[in-house]
């Protein structure tokens, strides 16, 4: 059995869509998946820590970081920004660990230019009204950001079509089981099988 590459999937949603916690809930169910750890200017939220949610950094550290090259992608997102470290990236997926690069689709579209093997998943809410009631049940923001996050979240959605695979948040259970149905059809494609049993292959035909 000869070791694989990894492979990178996008996951994109609008803000409220559930996309953390189904992202959360599949590494905790499926062995050899990782979420890539994003830079960001934006302050740490109450639960947070650095390094394992994000890497926080200062805007003047994030600017130098791209005046070095050193992100595969970077976005702003509402007031702050937001890249992936592309070093890492690729060392990781060379290790034979898929992937998961949780971004909005301006990332998104950054990285397929870029590596145009990747598959990509967006998260969309059951309904409008469902997805205002996620963000309001935060309690994190006021009523003006809110509507101003619903403006942004439908022109979001809009690119949906730029993605691989859809999948609709109304069942969070359901939703997660759509999840790992994609991950392990990806993992019996025939090149990544070809890849990963090249000696039983050889043997069979031999």
């Amino acid at each position: 059995m000869t070791a694989t590459t990894g492979t990178l999937y996008i996951v994109s949603a609008p803000s409220g869509a559930g996309k953390t916690s189904l992202v959360k809930a599949l590494i905790d169910a499926v062995p050899r998946i990782r979420v890539s750890v994003s830079h960001t200017t934006r302050a740490m939220r109450p639960g947070e820590a650095d390094g394992v949610n994000y890497h926080f950094v200062s805007r003047e550290e994030f600017t130098a970081m791209i005046q070095r090259g050193d992100f595969l992608e970077h976005a702003q997102v509402f007031d702050n920004f937001y890249g992936t470290s592309q070093r890492w990236l690729e060392q990781t997926l060379a290790e034979g660990i898929d992937l998961i690069l949780e971004i909005d689709w301006q990332g998104a579209q950054q990285v397929r230019k870029l590596m145009p093997q990747a598959k990509s998943i967006f998260i969309l809410p059951p309904t409008q009204d469902a997805l205002r009631h996620r963000l309001t049940n935060r309690g994190q923001d006021s009523g003006e950001i809110i509507e101003r996050r619903m403006r942004e979240a439908v022109s979001e959605m809009s690119h949906y079509v730029e993605y691989d695979y859809l999948v609709i948040n109304d069942d969070f259970a359901h939703a997660l089981d759509d999840l790992k149905a994609i991950f392990h059809a990806n993992q019996l494609l025939q090149a990544t099988q070809q890849q990963r049993h090249a000696g039983l292959l050889t043997d069979l035909l031999a």
